[in-house]
């Protein structure tokens, strides 16, 4: 007389495909599916359409060494004389 009752799985899994089901076909899911494909699309045509400006690249590479063998050449008098003063303090710690 009496069924079997159904697991709460079982239920469970029941109700989510009864869910989907009805989002799947429904005209808002569509809609929102349609518009992340698009923009899907828009992101792949921007990130692999463009080649990149190998000249700029390399202008900016040379000025950064430029800018830090300059720099260097200022600062490392000084930095010599921290370094060489921190590892004497260090050895008279002993």
């Amino acid at each position: 007389m009496f069924k079997k009752p159904v697991s709460n799985l079982k239920f469970s899994l029941l109700f989510y495909s009864l869910i989907h089901r009805n989002l799947i076909r429904s005209k808002i899911v569509k809609k929102i599916n349609e518009a992340w494909s698009a923009r899907a699309q828009r992101f792949a045509e921007l990130a692999y359409g463009e080649k990149g400006d190998v000249p700029g690249w390399v202008l900016v590479v040379l000025m950064t060494t430029g800018l830090v063998t300059g720099i260097w050449t200022v600062a490392q008098p000084r930095l010599s004389s921290i370094l060489r003063n921190s590892l004497d303090n260090m050895n008279s710690i002993r």
